[in-house]
């Protein structure tokens, strides 16, 4: 029997999800459905059934949020595959597959999406083992799910009826052959397609051995192949990290799976499936599948709901609603959004008109993630800014310079180990050192708790881009 391969999709930025979901921590690597993070929470959805650790295929900027998240619930070490720019499904599929054939076995790939919410898992693994021998014969799997509303946010499968017959290389029981992808639809024909049945909704979930992927893109799209297996040839092996070549994977065209495999080939079949899924592809979608009250009201934070009903409310302050119907409430350090439940999917137009005017918030939330923890700008002016730093235990940030600032670090908890030229001490609980302009300096953590301090800077520019690199652990110049 062939191995079973997981590969988790992250390259998403969840846009639709703004403004808790941003380009720089997307919501795969939030908690929004439960306690663990939705990547997290993907990887042990399929641990049990897994013959070996992750593949992962990830941006550039989100690799070491990857590592740190699998690695705080004991995942094994994945092998993370990174993607210089987004090209869609189908490459990123083809550059996992490259990597699981390179250990010498031919995996069955279980390529899921790592934002999606399954609420009964035990259904989801046994679908999945369910399909196997489908997807040993030669069938590129894909899991239905069965509609229990007309839909007009999916993509549908229409299956054929009755399972496949095993002479068909389609062996498995209630796997079937897909007769046809249809496009979202609109209200009248989600009804019909729910009325006739027979129609799944595009899950996004696939269950396909290596080879056998490689061979039907080679079919239909050469020059996919083509690009990724020179962008894999030529990566940039790094510990865990894959770093698929730049300009290699730059000339490789942009196409999802679906249009690039599914809809043509032959061997493309569905499983229905009833698994409690949910692409939480809005804000509306995140109240369908959170626990809600007597008033049909989802909260999560410190909400207080007087005489309102079928709302959503994230706060990170106390936030109240108060004769409010069919409404999203959203509160970050940094932003509030207020939306109707049914115009949630305009938030894509917000993120669009942020980036547009070039305001940060479209990208990055106040505290900013970094490969050795998290800074938050607390408070600025004109001439200074006031931040919040974390450095987790062993970690080190660059040995570094600036032009046209200075700092102040103030440690609150833990143990600072200072460079500054070449002078190089330790700061403690309320102690304090001063970084002039120019200065080459790095801060470090060498205990065993988190390091918190307070850095002000002082000058008369104040940009991250105002930094010169001399030495640096992650490979950032």
């Amino acid at each position: 029997m062939a191995k079973l391969q997981p590969v988790l999709l992250s390259g998403g930025s969840g846009t639709r999800l703004w403004p808790l979901s941003r380009e720089a921590y997307p919501k795969q690597f939030l908690p929004l459905a439960g306690d663990d993070t939705m990547l997290q929470a993907t990887w042990q959805r399929v641990a049990a059934i897994a013959d070996a650790a992750p593949i992962v295929v990830a941006g550039e900027d989100h690799r070491f949020l990857v590592a740190e998240q699998l690695r705080q619930i004991g995942a094994p070490t994945p092998a993370i595959v990174l993607e210089p720019l987004g090209r869609n499904t189908a490459p990123a599929i083809a550059a996992a597959a490259l990597q699981a054939l390179a250990g010498g076995d031919d995996p069955l790939l279980l390529v899921l999406p790592s934002d999606h919410v399954v609420r009964d898992d035990e259904a989801f693994r046994a679908a999945v083992r369910q399909a196997m021998p489908a997807a040993e014969a030669g069938a590129l799997v894909t899991f239905g799910i069965v509609p229990d509303a007309p839909e007009t946010g999916f993509g549908y499968i229409q299956a054929e009826a009755g399972q496949a017959e095993a002479s068909q290389a389609v062996a498995g029981d209630g796997v079937r052959r897909v007769l046809r992808f249809v496009e979202k639809p609109d209200a009248a024909t989600a009804q019909r397609y729910l009325d006739e049945g027979g129609y799944y909704w595009n899950s996004g979930m696939f269950l396909l051995r290596a080879s056998r992927y490689l061979d039907e893109l080679q079919r239909f799209r050469p020059d996919i192949v083509a690009a990724v297996r020179a962008a894999f040839d030529a990566a940039a092996r790094d510990g865990d990290f894959i770093r698929l070549d730049k300009a290699a994977f730059a000339a490789c065209p942009s196409d999802s799976i679906d249009y690039a495999v599914m809809e043509k080939t032959d061997a493309a079949c569905v499983l229905p499936v009833d698994i409690g899924w949910n692409d939480v592809g809005s804000w509306s979608a995140l109240w369908e599948v959170s626990p809600q009250d007597a008033d049909g009201n989802a909260h999560h934070g410190d909400v207080v709901s007087i005489d309102s009903r079928n709302s959503y409310a994230y706060a990170r302050r106390l936030v109240a609603l108060v004769g409010v119907d069919d409404l999203v409430v959203v509160e970050t350090d940094d932003a509030v959004l207020v939306a109707r439940k049914d115009r949630v999917q305009q938030v894509k137009d917000v993120v669009a008109q942020l980036k547009a005017q070039q305001r940060s918030q479209a990208v990055l939330h106040r505290e900013v993630h970094r490969p050795w923890g998290s800074y938050d700008s607390i408070d600025m002016a004109d001439g200074f800014q006031v931040k919040r730093i974390k450095v987790k235990p062993g970690a080190r940030l660059s040995l570094q310079s600036h032009t046209r600032r200075a700092e102040h670090w103030v440690v609150v908890r833990g143990t600072a180990r200072v460079t500054r030229d070449n002078d190089v001490f330790e700061l403690f609980a309320n102690q304090s050192t001063y970084i002039p302009i120019g200065a080459k300096h790095r801060l470090e953590n060498p205990g065993s708790e988190m390091l918190e301090l307070i850095e002000v800077q002082s000058g008369d520019y104040l940009g991250e881009d105002d930094i010169v690199r001399y030495e640096d652990v992650y490979g950032r110049s």
